[in-house]
């Protein structure tokens, strides 16, 4: 997208939304064996359609690349398990699945939400195309194919596999830069009367909360209700629910189905698009004041960490999520602050943080080294996490989250 337009309408894209510098790929860790090697910073600046209001960013790097060896896998976030199984057992019981359905997920990574259909007997089918985090997914028994959805791939399954009755998306609308074709792949991929859902982070919250680090390259659209609605009724899809759900600091769960069938909408979509209209996210002039916002949370969080590095104070951080490589990039946090980073995914532990370079071990690492502070960049799990490391108080240790504002608790 280098003529800067709209990946939905096309409309000329001239309106700054926030400008966060430059930033490498904030999935695309480091080895140690190659911690000499350069590394590429591509812009990360979006922008807002003042025809749609999608707020975007350039594509720089295509799918195939981002997501060719992919360092995020959804199973070990324990709360975003619960939250899986509460979805499968609701949509089970609205929807009266069986052994006789098919439950299509696009972008399934690991199985960790088909695993609960499958123990319910209902067939399952994954489409991810993380080939290594597809190869899980099949270890664990979840049929799972490994292929970018779009409308040629949906066409092919379905005569393959057949239509499903519930297709779930969850947090991979933003992934897609041809947003077009892949929305255009559900409705030849549903039976007539069945459902899709669609979860995403609601960008009513983004700009009231000031998360400007949910924004990295692999993220590339930014949704409100009322342009999500838009694109989903362009390709024959009408909205008839909608849900506010607490999960990426505060996502929607959209419901739509098939145009034809004429469900009737729920109140909620109605509330949803009235409060969006009176935040102002009809006026194009919303989108261009939230620059600053990531400016003073920036600066919060460097004043908090120099005035604690000043007073001989150590600092860890605790977690490798994308949103934190965005928010160490911007704001220049480097090992002389972090000297090192814990995660629960193996698959992140012993590399090296993209740009920053700081190294990810084990949450072991905290016990041993008994820091005075440990930074949350997963800042949506904080609870989860603070009940996971409740035993740094043993030693007088405190958490910081840096969003919207540096606070110490």
């Amino acid at each position: 997208m280098t003529n800067h337009r709209c990946r939905f309408c096309g409309t000329a894209l001239n309106v700054t939304f926030c400008d966060l510098g430059l930033s490498p790929l904030s999935n695309a860790f480091v080895k140690p064996a190659e911690a000499n090697r350069g590394e590429v910073f591509y812009p990360l600046h979006a922008r807002t359609c003042p025809e749609c209001l999608l707020v975007q960013l350039d594509e720089f790097e295509k799918p195939d690349h981002i997501f060719h060896d992919y360092a995020y896998f959804s199973s070990y976030s324990e709360s975003w398990l619960e939250h899986a199984r509460t979805y499968a057992e609701g949509m089970t019981g609205a929807l009266g699945l069986g052994e006789g359905s098919l439950v299509l997920e696009v972008a399934s990574n690991d199985g960790y939400l088909l695993q609960y259909f499958q123990r319910a007997g209902i067939p399952v089918l994954g489409v991810e195309p993380a080939r290594n985090v597809a190869e899980v997914a099949r270890a664990r028994g979840i049929r799972t194919v490994s292929e970018f959805f779009g409308r040629a791939t949906a066409t092919r399954l379905a005569s393959e596999f057949g239509r499903a009755d519930l297709i779930v998306a969850n947090n991979v609308i933003a992934h897609v830069p041809d947003l077009n074709d892949f929305v255009s792949g559900f409705l030849p991929m549903l039976k007539a009367d069945a459902v899709l859902t669609v979860e995403f982070p609601h960008l009513l919250r983004l700009i009231e909360e000031g998360q400007f680090d949910t924004m990295y390259h692999e993220h590339f659209s930014y949704f409100s209700f009322a342009t999500l609605q838009r694109v989903l009724e362009r390709h024959g899809l009408s909205v008839h629910d909608v849900e506010q759900i607490p999960t990426h600091g505060g996502s929607l769960r959209v419901h739509a189905s098939p145009a034809a069938v004429g469900r009737k909408a729920s109140d909620r979509v109605a509330a949803i698009l009235e409060s969006e209209s009176v935040a102002g996210l009809g006026r194009i002039e919303t989108y261009a004041d939230f620059s600053g916002r990531a400016e003073r949370s920036k600066w919060a969080l460097l004043t908090l960490l120099i005035d604690l590095k000043r007073n001989g104070k150590s600092i860890v951080g605790y977690g490798a999520p994308a949103k934190g490589n965005t928010l160490l990039n911007y704001c220049g946090i480097r090992s002389d602050f972090l000297p090192f980073t814990v995660d629960r995914s193996p698959h992140k532990q012993g590399l090296l943080l993209p740009g920053t370079r700081i190294p990810v071990y084990s949450p072991e690492k905290i016990a041993a080294t008994r820091p005075d502070y440990v930074l949350i960049l997963p800042w949506n799990l904080r609870e989860e996490i603070a009940e996971q490391m409740a035993f740094i108080r043993d030693w007088g240790g405190r958490f910081i989250v840096p969003i919207p504002t540096a606070t110490v608790f």
